[in-house]
């Protein structure tokens, strides 16, 4: 691609360490519909007559199929790669290959799809396509984890768990509330991504290898047939920027945490010590050496995988922050984290909704763990504020009840009144009413609060937003298709 300049043939170790193609070859999908807009570009600056830019259409659609018969997706199954790779070894980079099988298609006229462009903005596109579609599939795998856990709370019902700080019993909440936390981290995963699309949807073609193309190129044309919201503002930063990238294994990271964490508690609350839940068979392994063994291995794959996510997005910001304006061939190796990134999220959401849709909880196990270890402290404290009790006077007298209870083997319910009042007056018979499961749940009626009620009511404003996001996805899916 290069021949005119150099004398010498590149040493054969280099030349075969350097390509890009055994990698970016996933770029294909994306590569083609950049070739194809670029195409459309130069045509309108009238480099292509046009029936050379129908022919050099054509011979560019002509290629995936050729590749790989089973193209469905704008994300190519890695099974597809050896093939591809093998089919053509003297490819440098997918640039480079597309060409090679362009040339094959329609002959020499597939050399003037270069004319105004650099491989710089080729790249700087391709990947900007790819992690758009990475993202929307990241999307949909999301909004079916919500489903799975919004019908997995509206099961649950009233149900009752312990809740935890610093891993010690803290209050007793609704189970229902418990799995919609998790749903409002989903919620902020999911706008992170939308929000780093949104940023991202500027079109790089036109900007050269760095100053910008050499012929007048209108590039909203390469914009619109892209799907972009517009051109590109510099060609310089159009070139260089990985920002896209970088956001977008951030976000991904910081949703493998949120994943990780739902696997911890999920291995936690399935050993014996706690007994909230059996984990599924069909998702579960044994031991090779214990019978008894039922293992969590999904739950600590997750949990391992989400080293891997965190991995990426490190490697990318290692990769970018000594880097000078514009293209540097660093950034290479930025592609293969962003692939394992996208790689890695897809497959965890291809089977995480359907584990958590098939989680058995024994809620039973859970009620009884939530009647005891003094939960109800706090909704105590708080009756004592009603009696006008200074809350930091009601905290210390409801210790000392603690305290009691703790001596003598006994709840706070199981205390006389007459040794109640002996920390305090303020006690009456009335204690016990506002201190039952129920009433230690009621308590919470704040907005966020795990009051039956308002989880209730949480719980519908989810599955409304759950609706609304549906028809956004199956709008989006039409204007694609």
């Amino acid at each position: 691609m290069w021949s005119g300049r150099f004398r010498e043939p590149l040493d054969h170790t280099f030349e075969q360490w350097q390509r890009s193609f055994p990698f970016d070859w996933r770029l294909l999908p994306q590569e083609i519909a950049a070739s194809s807009a670029h195409a459309r570009m130069i045509a309108a600056a009238g480099i292509l007559t046009d029936a050379e830019l129908a022919k050099m259409l054509d011979g560019l659609a002509s290629i995936i199929p050729q590749v790989t018969k089973d193209y469905s997706s704008k994300i190519l199954d890695k099974s597809v790669g050896p093939a591809i790779v093998a089919s053509s070894p003297d490819a440098e980079d997918i640039h480079h290959f597309v060409e090679l099988e362009l040339t094959k298609a329609i002959g020499d006229l597939a050399l003037k799809l270069h004319t105004g462009r650099s491989r710089n903005e080729q790249i700087a596109t391709d990947m900007r396509l790819f992690v758009r579609d990475a993202i929307d599939a990241t999307l949909v795998g999301l909004h079916n984890w919500r489903i799975a856990l919004a019908g997995l709370a509206k099961s649950a019902g009233d149900a009752v768990m312990p809740s935890y700080t610093h891993l010690q019993r803290a209050e007793p909440v609704l189970v229902a509330h418990w799995l919609l936390a998790y749903v409002s981290m989903v919620e902020r995963d999911s706008s992170r991504l939308i929000d780093a699309r949104q940023r991202m949807n500027l079109c790089p073609l036109g900007s050269g290898a760095v100053a910008g193309a050499t012929l007048p190129l209108n590039r909203t044309i390469a914009a619109t047939a892209l799907g972009f919201d517009a051109p590109t503002p510099n060609s310089m930063d159009a070139t260089s920027d990985r920002d896209f990238a970088l956001e977008f294994t951030q976000a991904i990271a910081t949703l493998g945490i949120h994943i990780s964490r739902f696997a911890e508690e999920l291995t936690l609350y399935s050993t014996a010590e706690f007994g909230f839940l059996d984990l599924p068979e069909r998702f579960s392994t044994g031991s090779s050496a214990m019978p008894q063994k039922k293992n969590p291995d999904l739950t600590e794959l997750i949990r391992g995988k989400s080293g891997r996510l965190l991995g990426a997005a490190t490697t990318l910001a290692t990769l970018i922050k000594g880097l000078p304006l514009a293209y540097n061939k660093d950034l290479q190796e930025g592609q293969e984290p962003v692939f394992d990134a996208a790689d890695t999220i897809a497959g965890i959401l291809s089977v995480l909704p359907k584990f958590t849709a098939s989680l058995q909880f024994r809620f039973d196990r859970m009620k009884t763990a939530s009647e005891s270890g003094y939960l109800n402290a706090m909704a105590a404290a708080t009756y004592l504020t009603h009696k006008g009790v200074p809350f930091r006077k009601a905290h210390e007298k409801i210790g000392n009840a603690v305290r009691l209870g703790l001596e003598t083997g006994r709840e706070l319910g199981e205390l006389t009144i007459e040794e109640l009042r002996g920390f305090g007056e303020e006690f009456s018979e009335d204690f016990f009413d506002s201190i039952t499961l129920e009433a230690t749940l009621d308590c919470h009626d704040v907005i966020g609060g795990t009051a039956r009620g308002r989880v209730r009511a949480a719980l519908e404003d989810t599955e409304r937003r759950i609706a609304l996001e549906a028809d956004k996805l199956i709008e989006k899916s039409e204007k694609l298709s």
